[in-house]
């Protein structure tokens, strides 16, 4: 979701790459640069937070939150302290006493994120009331958002700003643009015909073709069923192959249906970059496998679960916190125990990426779960660092003018 690797650097790199085809995560260092400022007490991780601190601080609180973990209230007071007094988040404020002004990057990527995670914690009414306003007020005439406000609506910030709406029981066709269009419209006109495989697009390319985008499809599901990160297992889904949609969770059907069909073969999605080779993408097979669980598709996610299961700990223990966040939320809509994944304790190697929690029921050393990751790093998969979204985060600020960018996507390979 999302990081989960999130949808944020899917709407990064594809700001940068509108023309291009459909995105997969590329392969960088596995080594994270050093950051470029002081890291704050209360964060999670140790890489440079300037493109993704609030994105992979809600998705940790959140992630803790689902495992039932009060965290340290210095990591929660560094994300309330992040918001800006119209209620928006940005990805890092390095000063966070010096008032929001035009130039602050904030998003609704990094602010429907925020809203999640503190809407799960409880007592944050007013920062979250807040938050939602501004989401409201950045809705596009469509119905839906796009990652920074006035950008053109995609499928990932869409569906992030529904979980937000739906974290704070809100229905998201109760809000409608200027123009009477609900995000339920917005995702719509997302999603693919069935002859095309009944998938979600990120964006429309600019001669408004719409191409597959299995990230963007885990995402689109989730927006289309009015889900949260915070996935409940589906009914039993009557609809296993694509039928022309009625409505957004017709279209989220779809996309499901699209994912299992992919998944069929190796049981995890496969990145592909230019230049580079294809390889297992961990990050985009545990959003698929959620969006399946969303879906009630439980069969279909069985052979990518086993295989998140044996992989995903070791890509956990090289991303950061994002990405152990990431595999609890999966964990938890598919009803696995996050302290047993595959022999590893997901919430201790979480929790050692930041501040010490002020509870944890039943959570081993942090050692024993690195220890645990480490033996799991011989799994099959090449693993990728969660850094190269701070790689497109750059770009995409040369590429529009901001310095915005991550997730988690999410950590996320």
């Amino acid at each position: 979701m999302t990081v989960r690797r999130s949808a944020l650097a899917l709407t990064a790199l594809t700001a940068l790459t509108a023309a291009s085809a459909a995105f997969a995560p590329a392969a960088v260092a596995e080594d994270s640069p050093a950051p470029s400022v002081k890291l704050p007490s209360g964060l999670y991780g140790d890489s440079d937070p300037t493109y993704d601190g609030v994105y992979r601080q809600s998705l940790a609180l959140l992630a803790q939150s689902t495992a039932g973990v009060e965290p340290a209230a210095k990591a929660v007071d560094w994300l309330t302290g992040q918001q800006c007094a119209d209620g928006s988040f940005a990805p890092f404020r390095a000063d966070a006493s010096a008032d929001c002004d035009a130039k602050t990057p904030v998003d609704t990527n990094q602010t429907a994120t925020a809203v999640q995670a503190l809407a799960a914690l409880g007592g944050h009414d007013e920062a979250v009331g807040k938050a939602v306003d501004w989401l409201k007020s950045a809705q596009n005439d469509d119905g839906g958002w796009g990652y920074v406000p006035g950008g053109d609506t995609d499928t990932n910030s869409t569906s992030l700003v529904i979980g937000a709406l739906a974290a704070t029981g809100t229905k998201a066709d109760a809000v409608t643009s200027k123009k009477e269009k609900t995000p339920e419209d917005a995702l719509l006109g997302l999603s693919l015909k069935c002859a095309d495989g009944g998938a979600f697009a990120f964006q429309p390319e600019k001669n408004g073709d719409l191409t597959a985008n299995e990230d963007a499809t885990a995402a689109g599901v989730l927006g289309g069923l009015g889900s949260s990160l915070v996935v409940k297992e589906g009914e039993s889904a009557a609809q296993t192959a694509c039928e022309k949609p009625a409505d957004a969770r017709a279209a989220a059907a779809n996309g499901a249906a699209h994912l299992a069909d992919v998944l069929k073969k190796d049981g995890h999605l496969t990145s592909a970059m230019p230049g580079a080779e294809d390889q297992p993408d961990t990050g985009n097979t545990a959003d698929a496998v959620t969006a399946l669980y969303a879906a009630g598709l439980t069969d279909a996610a069985k052979k990518p679960l086993a295989w998140l299961e044996k992989n995903g700990p070791a890509w956990a223990k090289q991303s950061g916190p994002s990405a152990w966040a990431q595999l609890v939320l999966t964990a938890h809509a598919t009803g696995t125990d996050p302290r047993a994944f595959g022999g590893t304790d997901l919430v201790a190697g979480l929790n050692a990426t930041g501040p010490a929690p002020k509870s944890a029921e039943n959570t081993p050393s942090a050692e024993d779960s690195a220890q645990q990751a480490e033996d799991a790093e011989g799994a099959d998969g090449s693993q990728i660092s969660v850094w190269w979204i701070v790689g497109v985060g750059v770009l995409v600020g040369a590429g529009i003018g901001l310095m915005i960018s991550l997730r988690n996507k999410s950590g996320r390979k």
